[in-house]
Formats: structure tokens, sequence, C-alpha cells
């Protein structure tokens, strides 16, 4: 099978860039509103550096998601990683409009949520949606999330606070 991640490297700076610029309007309204210079190659070499910072610190987990051509086609990562007692992290993850809708997104859910409870040795992901985002959702539920929660204004969407559907799913007992 053809992989569906890969970790980010600053080369993907410009092909994320593009993608950003291409899917401006689609993602909008299920991303912060990002500055002009977000959508540039070099803004996209701050963002991945920064994100590489983090994983050097083990705060953030980054991958590319693959289209089944092997181009980037999105991202995914695992945010606010938190050790000891608690072994948890957010996922977040996007996807350009051309490669929804074929199971990319589950797939690639999938791939983190197998690396997040296998090599990572997390014990608990959460992720949260927009009550609009019944894609997100469905591939939430796919990997076996289930929602716990709902909180209002909870974060910064298309540059007003949305209320959230929490979701969240738990390593295996014989994996712990």
């Amino acid at each position: 099978m053809t992989p569906v991640l890969r970790p980010l490297t600053l080369d993907d700076a410009e092909r994320l860039a593009e993608l950003f610029v291409t899917n401006r309007e689609f993602l909008a309204p299920w991303e912060p509103v990002r500055p002009e210079w977000f959508y540039s190659a070099n803004g996209q070499r701050r963002v991945v550096a920064d994100s590489l910072d983090q994983q050097q610190e083990g705060r953030m987990f980054c991958q590319v998601i693959l289209d089944p051509c092997g181009e980037v086609a999105g991202r995914i990562n695992l945010n606010n990683i938190v050790r000891g007692p608690f072994q948890s992290a957010s996922v977040g993850y996007w996807l350009a409009e051309a490669a929804g809708g074929r199971g990319l997104g589950t797939a690639a859910v999938a791939a983190m949520v197998e690396l997040a409870f296998g090599e990572l040795r997390l014990h608990r992901l959460e992720a949260g949606t927009i009550p609009e985002n019944y894609r997100s959702q469905a591939v939430l539920r796919k990997n076996g999330f289930v929602q716990f929660g709902y909180a209002p204004a909870y974060l910064q969407i298309a540059g007003r606070y949305t209320d959230h559907l929490l979701f969240q799913r738990l390593a295996d007992e014989t994996q712990s």
C-alpha cells in the first residue's frame, strides 16, 4: 500500500503554500484567519520551521498527507503533546479540496493514530470540530473517536470564537 503520511520537512514549504493559496476559500470556514505572509513560500517556511522546532522539543509531531501519487495533499499534526501521567495530544489536520471524498483523510488519521499509540506511546488523542464540519466528524468516528464534550466559544475560527464538538480516542488497554 502507498504510504499516506511522511515526516514534514522544510522542503514542503513551497507545496504547502501552493495548497493554501489554491484552497484558501475552501479552508476558510474551518481555519483561523491567517495573515497574508502565511500564504507565501517564505511564510510556510516560517510555519514549518516553527513546527519542526516544537517537534524537536517533543511538543508536536508533524506529518504531511500524501495523495495516491505521492504528492503532498495536506498536513496532520499531533499538537500540545503532554507527557507524564497524561500522555495525550490533540490531532489537527487539513486536506486540499481536490483530495477530499476518497478516504484519504480517514487513512491519514488512521496512520497518525497508529503512530501516536505505537511509536509515540501516547494514551489519549483528542480532536475538536465545529458542529457543521460533518466530514471531519465522520473521519474521526471511522477511526474510533467518540464525542465526549461540547465546548462553547472554544476556538477562533473564520474570525470568530466558535463552539466545538470534542472527540477522543484512548489507546487499547493492551497497548498501555
